[in-house]
């Protein structure tokens, strides 16, 4: 007999909502934003909690080194070895740790793009159909950034609402060298609520603990400050936190979620709603409706197409230290990109990708992937030396790349990395730049420290198992996000990317979750 024992809906303060959204992220979080002012009776279910406001939240030791606010649990790779996954269980979900990059798709992302590994597949929609959301979803999360600067960006029906965020002297040369080589660095758009004008107000204080920590003064635009929590201060929205999905159930027809099965306090308790969203993340919610299979459902819930876990995207992501005899005192340092080898052309038969910076670091971050040996003072040196940069790659869709999962619902994440030709030929970009403009034959891949491909665990940036379409038998999704094979089942996470792009995902999940927020008002009428 399980251990779960079984709370029936009469013990529950309440179990039936117009609307349940699984999961308060990027998609969860902001299309209970949406969805708030309309007086429906909203449930969103989070399987973690409220991450505590506490001087930890700040400490590399504590948040990297001792894994405070890590998940905790473990998943097997397709040889059956076991990882903890980068993923964290919260509410605001991975956006309370998240370095807030957003940034647009480009609009010849919407289209089939050749890559050297394949070809990167339509949308279904155009860039056009997204546009106004992206512009919306900017304005929501405090975007900072400079209309026209990207040469690579996408047209815009709005300027920003905030100005680009100035670089520190470090990072400033940096942009100057790069310009003098005649590249076209441009000011990194980022979600953070700064006011650069009147640092007295300003919420944010411009630290060294935004990329990859929580932040403490609330001024990181994550998705529980930004919409969780004015979500909340509608009466008829209901947050029910340390609450893990574990299936849905369906009508005899098996056209209709009927019930959410939930576990809770070590009890199982049955939620329902005329409408259910999935926004668990890509791997979660596919592995929520593989879980779910019936009688009329054989092969997962929403699966006639078979595509649900399938093709995993995630990037091919690198980090590269950039060390010179320069000290290095930059605190905030996501103030510019580099798109200049995005597309292809300009003696590039194929795209190679996205560069920009990534998040401070210290003595304890190089740790992290670090020789167990590792002199500590080595490594304080070599933080105090070094520049991070980040690398991205598009991940192309491959149906063996998936999730799966046992007879106890545990995930499995089988995956193969692609476009590793190109990600190494922009590695090579990178370090023709750096080398030309003052760090000279000092450029050392950060693999000599921490492993400078971002492993299997990092799953920060998945999407692409639930893939929308207009075929229901290659495609899990419709347009509006709603599963083909159920009235009443939708998806706002990243698992309906057809393809990946070789930007962060989260604007576009956010962008997303407001257009079927959009769709949603009117189906509810």
């Amino acid at each position: 007999m399980s251990p779960v024992l079984h709370r029936t809906s009469e013990a529950c303060e309440s179990t039936h909502y117009d609307v349940i959204i699984i999961g308060s992220g990027a998609g969860g979080g902001t299309l209970a934003w949406r969805l708030a002012p309309s007086g429906k009776r909203i449930l969103l279910i989070e399987r973690g909690t409220w991450i505590p406001r506490e001087k930890q939240n700040w400490d590399s030791q504590s948040v990297i080194l001792d894994g405070r606010y890590n998940c905790g649990e473990h998943w097997l790779d397709k040889d059956g070895g076991r990882f903890e996954p980068g993923t964290h269980y919260a509410v605001g979900g991975n956006t309370k740790f998240y370095g807030a990059a957003l940034i647009r798709m480009r609009e010849a992302d919407f289209g089939e793009v050749r890559h050297v590994d394949g070809v990167s597949p339509a949308w279904p929609i155009a860039y056009g159909d997204l546009e106004s959301y992206y512009t919306r979803a900017e304005h929501l999360y405090h975007v900072h950034g400079l209309r026209g600067a990207d040469p690579t960006e996408p047209p815009a029906s709005a300027p920003y609402l905030h100005p680009p965020i100035s670089s520190e002297p470090r990072i400033h040369e940096i942009r100057e060298g790069m310009e003098r080589l005649g590249h076209r660095p441009f000011p990194m758009p980022v979600g953070i609520q700064l006011d650069e004008a009147n640092p007295r107000a300003s919420a944010c204080i411009r630290c060294n603990t935004c990329d990859g920590f929580p932040c403490l003064v609330r001024a990181k635009a994550d998705a529980q400050v930004i919409c969780v929590e004015p979500a909340l201060e509608h009466e008829n929205v209901r947050l029910l936190d340390r609450a893990r999905v574990v299936r849905l159930e369906t009508s005899v027809s098996g056209r209709e979620v009927t019930g959410v099965i939930v576990e809770r306090d070590g009890h199982e308790e049955t939620y329902r709603a005329g409408i259910v969203v999935s926004s668990c993340g890509a791997i979660n919610s596919a592995a929520l409706m593989l879980r779910s299979a019936s009688d009329r459902h054989p092969a997962g819930l929403a699966n006639r197409s078979g595509m649900v876990g399938r093709n995993y995207m995630s990037h091919v992501n690198s980090v590269f230290l950039a060390v010179s005899r320069h000290r290095h005192d930059t605190r905030f340092h996501k103030t510019i990109g580099l798109n200049d080898f995005y597309h292809a052309g300009e003696g590039r038969e194929f795209p190679l990708g996205h560069i920009s910076l990534m998040g401070s670091f210290d003595a304890n971050t190089l740790r992290a992937g670090a020789p167990r040996l590792a002199p500590t003072m080595t490594l304080e040196k070599m933080a105090e030396h070094a520049v991070p940069f980040w690398m991205t790659t598009e991940d192309l869709p491959d149906p063996n790349n998936r999730v799966t999962v046992d007879g106890r619902g545990s995930v499995t994440l089988s995956y193969t990395a692609n476009n590793e030709k190109a990600h190494a030929r922009l590695g090579v970009e990178l370090k023709r730049i750096l080398s030309a403009i003052e760090f000279e034959e000092h450029l050392i891949p950060l693999q000599v420290y921490i492993p400078g491909r971002i492993p299997l665990a990092g799953v920060a940036h998945q999407n692409g198992t639930m893939r929308f379409g207009t075929d229901p038998y290659r495609s899990v999704l419709n347009l509006n996000c709603r599963a083909h094979d159920l009235d009443n089942l939708y998806v706002v996470d990243g698992s309906f990317f057809p393809s990946s792009s070789a930007v962060n995902p989260a604007l576009t999940i956010m962008a997303n979750a407001l257009r079927v927020g959009d769709h949603l008002l009117d189906r509810l009428g």
